[in-house]
């Protein structure tokens, strides 16, 4: 005896449709989790994407000091702020005040020192952030802030201040030139950028940067309220900030300024480019010194 189906086909296809439903929704719903798991742990571990401080003994920071003929920076308490080098020729008639960049350190800038002051009979200041090398403390936007606030208000205010910011020291020295913007005679920056979100989303286009980043570093922001020379130099194979940022940055800017491309640079290839601009940025600084200052 033979028995027939007398389902509908349409029954078929609505069950068949069910099941491919349930399927992709799970596999929806997978994907959907393994996303918020990734964007809970890179918020989650976000400072440690942002800052990679070396650290040292005491001891060890004195020895590279010594060997790199620059000396302990201490604030009015007698705390190490950072290093510093006068100005072999004296009386000096200029300040500088370097910030760096996320993976360096006041002893590894003393090349900026020994560059500027082959030039120029400028007096050398580097500010060592909160967590780096013997510093106490912990690396953050309020952090290096705080502490960049209290480095430059220990310069002399009879002599004019310049900053040099590289990299994530380019956002510490944009909010100094704006919130110090009547002590900051020029400012020069190598691989700027506009803001640290835009250039974490530039690394992680998958993640919502904007929505989770905490130290934002605006420097576009800071940089509306100075109005004096600002430089900015950028290197066109630079893969950590990408060099449309630092023009972004530079064309929307409003103020005397000048801009320097190296189409063949990496990122670490412009920290040792401040020689080979010297003169002209000089000229920048000098022609509109007493603009910044106004």
């Amino acid at each position: 005896m033979k028995f027939c189906d007398h389902r509908p086909m349409n029954t078929d296809i609505r069950l068949f449709t069910a099941k491919v439903y349930n399927f992709l929704s799970r596999i929806f719903l997978i994907c959907l989790t393994l996303y918020a798991v990734a964007c809970i742990g890179c918020a989650s571990f976000q400072r440690k994407l942002i800052y990679y401080p070396a650290i040292y003994t005491s001891e060890q920071v004195d020895d590279m000091a010594q060997s790199a003929k620059i000396q302990r920076w201490r604030n009015f308490s007698g705390e190490p702020i950072g290093m510093k080098r006068p100005s072999p020729r004296q009386p000096s008639e200029r300040q500088i005040l370097v910030v760096y960049g996320n993976g360096s350190s006041a002893v590894s800038c003393a090349h900026y020192a020994n560059d500027i002051q082959k030039l120029a009979a400028f007096d050398v200041f580097i500010l060592e952030y909160p967590g780096y090398e013997d510093r106490p403390g912990k690396p953050t936007q309020k952090n290096l802030f705080h502490a960049a606030d209290e480095a430059i208000q220990l310069l002399e205010t009879n002599k004019p201040v310049y900053l040099v910011g590289e990299s994530l020291g380019t956002g510490v020295a944009s909010y100094l030139a704006g919130t110090h913007s009547n002590m900051v005679a020029g400012v020069v920056l190598i691989a700027p950028f506009t803001r640290l979100t835009d250039a974490a989303q530039y690394h992680f286009p998958w993640l919502p940067v904007r929505l989770l980043l905490v130290d934002r570093f605006p420097s576009e922001v800071y940089l509306r309220n100075y109005h004096g020379p600002l430089g900015v130099l950028v290197g066109g194979a630079d893969r950590v900030v990408p060099e449309k940022l630092g023009i972004r940055l530079y064309d929307g800017f409003n103020g005397p300024k000048r801009l320097w491309e190296f189409p063949q640079d990496g990122h670490g290839d412009l920290f040792g480019r401040l020689p080979d601009v010297w003169g002209q940025l000089m000229e920048l600084w000098q022609t509109n010194h007493t603009a910044a200052l106004k």
